[in-house]
């Protein structure tokens, strides 16, 4: 497939595994950047094998699948002086990398950006921790899970403690790595344009719990404000209130109403327009310090209707509603069909990629002029190594016997 990305032309060479680096790459891939991940020889990354489910002929999870598309996949052995060396040339003639050691792991290997800056001075490196590269926690390792509990977030994620069955949650996919991955794809944007005036890379240090604490938003303001840390509200929302779930004759429906328009919008639908007019409920401030009186009254009201009753009533006056689907009713909705969120890298769009057309979720990303695509499938392990190598590195097939040998490659 042709490749008309806004990021064609950038070689990005990606070290990092599970899913914060992985979900950086793969945001560059989709935008035209080629991604070189480099496995370990006969393991790959651990996430090859966090399944089932998973595709057999591809010797992969759909874990890996989810974030390792547009790729190619090189194996070398990072441990070795000679695995070292090829990951130094390749850096060389990349324009980014990205890793996710702990601190002071790359240098271990002679593959941190204090080394590789001195070789190709228009470097961008990127490094992805659980705690940064300063302060007491540095050296420890990292994880999600963790980090939503130290960041504040499963503090504020669940039902409220009034509750029975409530305590902290954590959020249902790992989004502090998914939105570090974001982040770290934004910075490294950042550094290219710089890169772009200066002619000179640079070094970017992104920490799990630093995009976390940056997560909380308004939340972490409102403490700021105040100096009262939030509770947990389950669904419902600390400044906003009615927005959170409500109980319907046959199921749940999601209520947003953001502003007091859309309030009186939902209380004429209702059949309730007196509540209003009540002063207890008629700005927003009045209905967060009253939602305890309202919350209970509306859900008694929203059980007297089914749930598509209400969406088309309230979706017709321009009250903002929805379902609370599950994973397959989200892939079945019409909007979802309409935006093509389910997309399918057919065999045959990379020949060196044979084998049953692979499953995925599209890049949320629209560029009318250089629109994202889907140019490979995720690989499976080492399967462009030579290719690569002979490519970047014009190493010889006698080399690259050599090299397999060896246990290099």
């Amino acid at each position: 497939m042709d490749n008309s990305g806004a990021l064609a032309g950038i070689t990005v060479l990606d070290l990092s595994r599970v899913l914060a680096g992985p979900w950086a790459t793969q945001t560059l891939g989709d935008l035209g950047a080629e991604i070189i991940k480099i496995e370990r020889p006969g393991h790959g990354d651990e996430t090859r094998e966090w399944g089932p489910p998973g595709f057999d002929h591809a010797g992969y999870s759909a874990y890996y699948a989810s974030t390792n598309r547009n790729k190619r996949s090189v194996t070398v052995d990072i441990t070795t002086p000679a695995g070292q060396q090829l990951i130094a040339a390749l850096a060389q003639r990349c324009d980014v990398v990205v890793e996710n050691f702990k601190v002071g792991g790359a240098a271990r290997y002679g593959l941190d950006y204090a080394t590789l800056g001195k070789l190709n001075p228009r470097l961008i490196y990127c490094s992805i921790t659980g705690f940064g590269q300063t302060g007491p926690y540095a050296a420890r390792a990292g994880y999600d899970a963790m980090i939503q509990g130290m960041g504040g977030l499963m503090s504020i994620t669940g039902k409220s403690a009034a509750e029975p069955g409530s305590g902290p949650q954590k959020v249902g996919v790992a989004v502090v790595d998914l939105a570090t991955g974001l982040y770290a794809a934004i910075a490294i944007l950042a550094a290219l344009v710089q890169r772009g005036r200066t002619n000179l890379g640079q070094y970017i240090d992104l920490a799990l719990l630093d995009v976390a604490v940056a997560m909380l938003a308004n939340q972490g303001m409102n403490f700021l404000a105040t100096g009262v840390a939030p509770d947990r509200l389950g669904n419902a929302h600390p400044n906003i209130v009615p927005y959170q779930d409500f109980p319907t004759g046959d199921g749940w429906i999601m209520l947003a109403i953001g502003n007091d328009g859309q309030f009186q919008q939902f209380c004429r639908c209702a059949g309730r327009p007196e509540w209003s007019a009540d002063e207890r409920f008629a700005s927003n401030q009045q209905r967060v310090a009253h939602r305890g009186v309202l919350v209970p009254m509306m859900a008694e009201l929203t059980r007297a209707r089914l749930t598509r009753e209400w969406l088309t009533v309230l979706e017709a006056a321009g009250v903002p509603c929805g379902p609370i689907n599950n994973i397959a009713e989200v892939f079945a909705d019409p909007q979802v069909e309409a935006r093509g969120l389910r997309v399918t890298i057919a065999p045959g769009v990379a020949a060196r990629d044979p084998g049953p057309p692979v499953p995925g979720v599209a890049s949320p990303l629209r560029l009318s002029a250089a629109p994202v695509s889907y140019r490979l499938p995720p690989p499976a392990l080492g399967a462009h190594t030579r290719e690569v190598l002979r490519e970047l590195l014009s190493v010889s097939d006698a080399q690259l016997d050599a090299l397999a040998q060896q246990g290099v490659i």
